[in-house]
């Protein structure tokens, strides 16, 4: 199954492991109940495995958004859908099982969307500075190209030099599930990345290094220079600090910024959705209700005049 996601779905490698886990503790939960083989698999079997999930402790300061000693509805959700892809599966193949449709997600809170005003996007992006070093001109290419493309964080890692074109101020990125997208550079942008790639002192085959000199690299083209999702995290909360910003922000949050100002200025959310990489508009759609110009007028002309 994990094999078929890969070559012939195109999963991205975060996907695959995912399902590794979350089918492995289905795997674990069945080898004690007595769902060891396809045919075991039932709405009696997954009722149960739903029900063991939901009882399972949650990690302090976890993702899922569960309650304190539980495991988030999201997460369990996601091994749900797990267990669904490889339902739909085992159908393709002919082997006898339930059929997907026949399992039902469970119910979550809507997904709050934090993202930053123009007022502290701006702050953010000037707290990096004027200085004319290899890590301050790094950084402010690096928070500005997050706010000008929209990029999620794993997707501006993975960039390499000879990838971005400045001058032309558009360039294309493969992102989750390996599908390809246009993204676009602002004329601030792009002067801020070439900028920062100038000062660098050599052409390394990653776009965002630790370094500005392959003396420091084991590999020859600065591979293993390349800034992790968590360096750029790090490089995010500095600069918020120093900005007083007294939101949590995040590589995420100035993705949430990127398109809530598209679609406060007037886009329409179809191009959204493109410039985004969402595979359904329903993800999309999630900017909606905080970026709805008509609700503040019809709120200010019909408020309070009793």
């Amino acid at each position: 199954f994990l094999e078929y996601c890969e070559v012939e779905k195109q999963l991205s490698r975060l996907t695959l492991r995912n399902y590794d886990h979350y089918l492995g503790r289905f795997a674990a939960w069945g080898a004690k109940n007595g769902v060891t083989k396809p045919s075991d698999i039932s709405i009696d079997a997954v009722r149960s495995f739903r029900l063991w999930l939901n009882r399972q402790p949650n990690r302090p300061g976890g993702r899922s958004g569960g309650a304190t000693g539980e495991l988030g509805r999201l997460t369990q959700n996601y091994h749900v859908i797990a267990i669904r892809a490889l339902l739909k599966y085992l159908a393709k193949r002919d082997v006898k099982a339930l059929a997907a449709d026949k399992i039902e997600l469970g119910k979550t809170e809507r997904r709050s969307v934090e993202f930053l005003t123009p007022e502290e996007t701006g702050r953010l992006l000037e707290s990096a500075g004027t200085k004319d070093t290899f890590t301050s001109l790094r950084d402010r290419a690096v928070l500005e190209l997050l706010y000008s493309t929209g990029l999620r964080v794993s997707e501006l890692c993975a960039l390499d030099t000879d990838q971005v074109n400045a001058e032309r101020g558009e360039f294309m990125v493969r992102g989750k599930g390996d599908k390809p997208r246009i993204v676009f550079l602002s004329d601030r942008a792009a002067e801020h990345l070439r900028a920062y790639l100038q000062k660098r002192k050599s052409a390394m085959k990653p776009l965002l290094t630790r370094s500005d000199s392959t003396d420091a690299a084991k590999e020859a083209d600065g591979s293993d220079l390349r800034l992790t999702p968590r360096s750029i995290q790090r490089i995010i909360k500095k600069y918020a600090a120093a900005a007083g910003l007294v939101k949590d922000v995040t590589p995420h949050t100035l993705r949430h910024s990127f398109a809530t100002g598209l679609l406060r200025n007037g886009a329409d959310i179809r191009s959204v959705q493109q410039m985004l990489g969402h595979a359904s508009i329903t993800t999309t759609q999630v900017y909606t209700h905080v970026t709805n110009p008509q609700l503040r007028e019809v709120h200010k002309k019909f408020h309070g005049k009793s």
